[in-house]
């Protein structure tokens, strides 16, 4: 359960993270037209409330939901079978990761939008006239910037990820389960198992005990990883 979580928190922060960070890179460049009209396209869904989502994506990815009839009409799958997307576990863990980028990116994209955009000018003009390319300038201006500041919005996302109550419990509500014997299913986070032991089972102990563990993993180590990253020692230093 906790190794899950841990994956999940880390999958669904940097790809939602290097997925907004591309997207605000090309719409930002010089050559690209129309800005505003892409960001609209990629920022509209901030309109619709993020629950009206997932359980559109959740009703439209069921074995005879619109996804799995689409595909049986284009003939990629046979008729009578469907995907299984939140009938066997890898393919539920991928399909609740990967919809949470598409509700995600989004935020990210607004966020680091206003970012690229405070990087000063002068930085790119001296590595051009050093003879700097498109991939060095990104791995030795843009990226390093980038994660100096953003490294508390990083954490922060990482610990909203790991209590992502809304997105598990929403489109796949921790299932499927495969262990019988087991009060939680394998998309459960260690935040939907603490419902399901204190909701659904009455284990108040047991779910206080899981809470309380998850609330000291987390602060301790976001305060060490904060303290150790630059934005705290070298603050105001790039």
């Amino acid at each position: 359960m906790l190794g899950w979580t841990l994956v999940w928190a880390f999958f669904a922060t940097f790809t939602n993270y290097f997925a907004g960070m591309i997207l605000a890179i090309i719409i930002n460049r010089k050559d690209t037209k129309a800005k505003g009209f892409w960001r609209f396209c990629f920022v509209l869904p901030c309109a619709v409330p993020m629950f009206v989502s997932l359980l559109i994506m959740r009703t439209m990815l069921q074995p005879e939901g619109a996804v799995n009839v689409l595909l049986r009409q284009l003939g990629v799958i046979a008729a009578g079978e469907s995907l299984p997307f939140f009938t066997d576990p890898t393919w539920a863990r991928v399909t609740v990761i990967l919809i949470n980028i598409w509700v995600g990116v989004p935020y990210t994209l607004l966020q680091l939008t206003g970012v690229l955009q405070n990087i000063p000018a002068d930085l790119y003009e001296a590595a051009t006239v050093d003879g700097a390319n498109a991939v060095q300038t990104f791995f030795r201006i843009t990226l390093p910037y980038m994660f100096y500041v953003t490294t508390p919005y990083l954490i922060s996302t990482f610990t909203g990820n790991v209590n992502n109550f809304n997105v598990i419990y929403l489109l796949s509500g921790g299932d499927p389960i495969t262990d019988l014997a087991s009060t939680a299913g394998s998309t459960d986070l260690l935040v939907t198992w603490l419902y399901k032991l204190t909701i659904d089972r009455q284990y108040y102990n047991v779910g206080a005990v899981v809470g309380i563990l998850t609330f000291i993993i987390l602060a301790v180590g976001s305060l060490l990883t904060y303290r150790r990253s630059k934005s705290y020692r070298e603050e105001g230093g790039f």
